[in-house]
């Protein structure tokens, strides 16, 4: 039986996959070794699996990958055939426990919780995989002899940050209420960048820093995140409501541009140096979001609908020194590594939408 990539996959998730595999970045430092990482069984965490899969499919690069999950179930659901391959293994756990697995030469720290239900329902669960998984990570690292680590954060880290600009760089670092449960996530995203520093003080390890804008792409139909509802109602020819007039702007990247962008971070990054990873062409409003969806379907026929009439009217920008800046990434350090992405937003909702259909 065929148990590579191509064969395991739907053909718009494969293509996907080429463009991180192919991405013009130099794997040659990662042949022939053996690369852990956490959460593989998420959102970004299979799409990195897959592709250092398939580098040995069309390369015979020779990684070997040690995929840490925390559902077995799940796991299986979701890479099916490809957990027949020998360059592939499982390791069950949560990565708030000592990790279980054997050395690893590189380690990607996805492992995160990062829904909003999550965080109201187990903000203890939400910090501590922030907190005490990559303290536990890199632990681990260290015992390995890990020739680099890259801790995945988020724009989150931030806060509110205000001024008259358009865009967050990495060196900007604004208000959180750090008494409050709602910034679990944040608050534990920082204290991993903070940890990850202070091993690289201490330890002298290759640490490097990613910081993600929001991430889209074929999540599933009952995610919560409101570019995932977009999705959703695409899929199932839906309107879609807003319950806002939507004019909050966000940076967007699609998974396999966020995907390759960690890996050229996890191999061309400057040590304990945060990236901003983004796509420029899909800095856009909930409300830009939500009618791209429509229109990369016309023949869907979806219409943009607003709970409140009062939101239809198109808002008005306003920039001012007491202006929150809105949460949109400027990735200049990033494309300075030599990354480009290749999806913009029109093409990212359609492909999402394939896939879910598939």
């Amino acid at each position: 039986m065929d148990y590579k990539v191509k064969a395991c996959v739907t053909p718009r998730v494969y293509a996907d996959l080429i463009e991180t595999a192919e991405s013009g970045l130099d794997f040659s430092a990662m042949k022939n070794s053996v690369v852990l990482i956490t959460g593989a069984g998420g959102f970004i965490g299979f799409y990195l699996t897959a592709a250092l899969l398939l580098r040995n499919d069309l390369h015979g690069d020779g990684i070997t990958v040690q995929a840490l999950v925390r559902n077995r179930e799940k796991a299986e659901k979701k890479f099916g055939r490809l957990l027949d391959r020998d360059d592939l293994t499982l390791c069950v756990q949560d990565v708030t426990e000592p990790i279980k697995a054997g050395s690893a030469d590189f380690v990607i720290h996805a492992a995160s919780q990062a829904s909003n239900i999550q965080f109201e329902t187990d903000p203890v669960g939400t910090i501590n995989a922030n907190l005490t998984g990559t303290a536990n990570v890199l632990e681990f690292a260290k015992k390995s002899g890990s020739r680099a680590v890259l801790v995945v954060s988020s724009l989150k880290v931030y806060g509110a940050v205000y001024g008259d600009r358009d865009k967050l760089t990495e060196e900007d670092n604004g208000y959180i209420d750090f008494t409050s449960y709602k910034n679990c996530y944040a608050m534990g995203k920082r204290a991993s960048e903070t940890l990850a520093s202070s091993y690289y003080k201490e330890y002298g390890m290759s640490v490097k820093l990613a910081r993600p804008s929001y991430i889209y792409g074929a999540s599933s139909l009952d995610d919560d995140r409101v570019w995932a509802q977009f999705i959703a109602n695409a899929v199932r020819g839906e309107d879609i409501l807003l319950k806002s007039n939507g004019a909050v702007k966000r940076s967007f990247c699609y998974v396999s541009d966020t995907a390759s962008a960690l890996l050229y971070i996890l191999l061309n990054g400057e040590i304990a140096f945060p990236y901003n990873i983004s796509n420029e062409s899909s800095d856009v409003t909930i409300r830009g979001f939500a009618k791209k969806a429509c229109e990369v379907f016309p023949e869907k026929h979806m219409k943009l609908a607003f709970q409140n009439p009062e939101d239809e009217k198109e808002p008005e920008e306003l920039k001012t020194p007491l202006t929150q800046i809105p949460e949109i990434l400027d990735s200049t350090k990033l494309r300075a590594l030599g990354w480009q992405p290749r999806v913009d937003l029109a093409e990212g909702i359609k492909r999402s939408v394939e896939i879910l259909t598939e």
